[in-house]
């Protein structure tokens, strides 16, 4: 089963759910803010993709953390973020059960798909 995580009301998210919903592919998707965020989940999260590519730097909610959390920041400093607000971890990120995927292209969701060209929606 493939699982998508987000925020709902997130461009992105909106432009990758609709991309696998014209492409008829089934997912479950899963608010952080809704659902909750399970912390073994973000540990196995950090396990297979590090910390650095989980965090979102370029959002508002990695700009607004203390500079001296942003320059030592490491795994377990990156799981107490991410717990506490999970706006910072990049979106979405999509588990096929096989692979994690961070973000959203639609070329790249086209070919983990084995999907045509035409079926890219952005």
């Amino acid at each position: 089963m493939i699982t998508m995580y987000g925020i709902k009301n997130c461009d992105t998210i909106k432009k990758a759910r609709n991309w696998l919903d014209q492409a008829a592919i089934e997912f479950t998707f899963h608010d952080y803010k809704k659902d909750g965020l399970d912390p073994a989940l973000v540990d196995q999260w950090l396990d297979e993709l590090g910390w650095e590519a989980l965090i979102n730097k370029r959002g508002t909610t990695w700009r607004a953390l203390p500079d001296d959390l942003k320059t030592r920041m490491d795994n377990a400093s990156a799981r107490q973020a991410m717990l506490e607000n999970p706006s910072i971890i990049k979106r979405p990120l999509l588990d096929t059960g096989s692979q994690k995927l961070l973000g959203f292209k639609p070329d790249t969701y086209a070919a983990l798909f084995n999907q045509p060209p035409a079926t890219q929606i952005d």
